[in-house]
């Protein structure tokens, strides 16, 4: 009975070690361990999720259950603007950092009551992995933010939604700013105030988006027609971002914006049902897009952005000396077009960690593996 026991004990101690991170980063992030070999760890309640994340310890720390920050830190009422209609469709706007009074003067002032723990995400310090089991790694009603100097961090597959989706200033899904090797894996969100994932203008260093589903699907947006806006902000100062076999859907704007000296390398991704633009690209952007399909897109890119963009139509041999291969074609399905053949920022891609690529075709299977729940 003791040797069964013992057994019993090592084989569950090896089940929670093997259920940890699935698969390595590719691209940019491609080494990035996290929380490593630590015990892994089972929160129970949504202040010791909390303290796990914001502790000094390396942590692999483990979700089998939904955290509802929901009321957790109490509402508050305040006056906002209705900048674009008081339809029941169209997102109505905080005024945080008097930015109704800033830049929407003449809109409708409204009174707002939002719930508090979705405006601030929760800490995340360096060394932790954040996974959860199966479909059941849901984190409701407030992000997750890594700030000032956070690294080596592994999220994957989990669910962030419910974040003041009524409100811009809601709340952000995930938030990076001053980090460095990041790498976030088979991730959902929904149902979000302003951006799903944003990097700020502080340098987020290498980080690789893989796998993961952007959903805009929404009862309130800021174009009033259930198609959200703010999507995916890469604006920091010194980033490099792989973006790999995604899922954007139903969004009108904003997925993603890039600038602020941003080396995006988005490959494989699955765009598909956008009213509106995918990539904006403002000063300082430098994005190479390939393998990837537009489906049902209105329009792939924003007209008039001063950013750099390669998009081949075709393969291209230009990727070659820089990324030791070609590069792949992008495929369009009742879409608008995507087209930038800008070769004089490849360059800043040679030695780097560069993901793999494969023919459009493939990027179509994002629609059954990306997202939480699919590993």
């Amino acid at each position: 009975m003791r040797s069964s026991a013992i057994w019993s004990t090592a084989f569950a101690a090896l089940a929670h070690t093997a259920a940890a991170v699935t698969g390595a980063a590719e691209g940019f992030a491609k080494g990035v361990t996290g929380g490593g070999n630590a015990t892994p760890v089972y929160p129970k309640t949504t202040a010791e999720l909390v303290s796990y994340l914001g502790d000094s310890e390396p942590r692999v720390i483990m979700l089998d259950r939904t955290f509802d920050f929901t009321g957790t830190e109490g509402t508050a009422t305040e006056t906002g603007c209705a900048p674009w209609g008081t339809g029941s469709g169209c997102q109505l706007a905080l005024n945080k950092n008097d930015w109704c009074t800033r830049e929407q003067p003449n809109a409708p002032k409204v009174s707002i009551t939002y719930d508090k723990a979705g405006i601030l995400g929760i800490t995340v310090k360096s060394n932790k992995s954040l996974i959860g089991v199966g479909n059941k790694g849901v984190i409701k009603g407030k992000g997750i933010r890594m700030v000032s100097g956070t690294s080596n961090v592994i999220i994957q597959n989990i669910h962030i939604t419910n974040l003041n989706p009524q409100y811009v200033w809601g709340g952000d899904a995930i938030t990076l700013d001053n980090t460095e090797m990041i790498w976030i894996d088979h991730v959902t969100t929904s149902l979000i105030g302003r951006q799903h994932v944003v990097l700020g203008n502080n340098p987020s260093g290498r980080v690789t988006i893989s796998n993961s589903k952007f959903d805009g699907q929404t009862s309130w947006s800021a174009t009033c027609n259930t198609y959200h806006y703010w999507g995916l902000y890469f604006t920091g100062s010194n980033d490099m971002i792989t973006f790999k076999n995604n899922l954007i859907t139903h969004m009108s704007g904003r997925s993603p914006k890039v600038a602020g000296n941003t080396l995006l390398h988005a490959v494989n991704n699955y765009w598909y049902d956008s009213k509106g633009h995918n990539f904006e690209l403002d000063a300082g952007a430098m994005v190479l897009v390939e393998g990837s399909v537009f489906q049902n897109v209105e329009a792939p890119l924003q007209s008039g952005g001063a950013g750099r963009l390669f998009a081949s139509s075709g393969t291209a041999s230009a990727c070659a000396p820089y990324l030791g291969r070609v590069c792949q074609a992008n495929g369009f399905g009742s879409s608008g077009s995507l087209s930038g053949s800008d070769t004089s920022f490849l360059q800043y891609f040679q030695n780097k960690n560069i993901a793999g690529a494969t023919d459009y075709n493939t990027a179509k299977n994002v629609l059954d593996t990306a997202g939480f729940g699919t590993i």
